[in-house]
């Protein structure tokens, strides 16, 4: 798995990412309540919003951790916003991504280099 400094993992599934939120990201967050998904088939750059998660604390935004189009979201959030904090970095994950070209992940931190990034 790959990570942001937004607290963003990636998982790299045959020619496309899945992306979630990490532990450390949940736990900040609290309690969530309500998450906004994006469309499928959307296409996305590096930064822009792609999702909305409330929690009892605050609303975040989830930005587009690398450049690439939607191609399937986790309805399972919709129904049950709370699994974020249940399981935030396995069935938890917000949408799926195909990438042009999947050496951008070559610039995101590994685990050992996240868990530095966070002290």
């Amino acid at each position: 798995m790959k990570y942001t400094e937004e607290h963003e993992w990636l998982r790299v599934e045959g020619d496309s990412v899945v992306v979630g939120i990490t532990e450390h990201a949940a736990e900040q967050l609290g309690d969530v309540v309500f998450v906004e998904l994006p469309e499928v088939e959307a296409v996305v750059a590096k930064g822009d919003e792609v999702c909305v998660i409330e929690s009892v604390k605050a609303a975040s935004d989830i930005l587009a951790p690398v450049d690439g189009e939607i191609t399937e979201v986790n309805d399972a959030l919709t129904d049950n916003p709370g699994l974020v904090n249940e399981d935030p970095q396995g069935d938890a994950w917000f949408f799926k991504m195909k990438l042009d070209d999947l050496a951008v992940l070559d610039d995101l931190m590994t685990e050992d280099e996240y868990k530095e990034f966070l002290g």
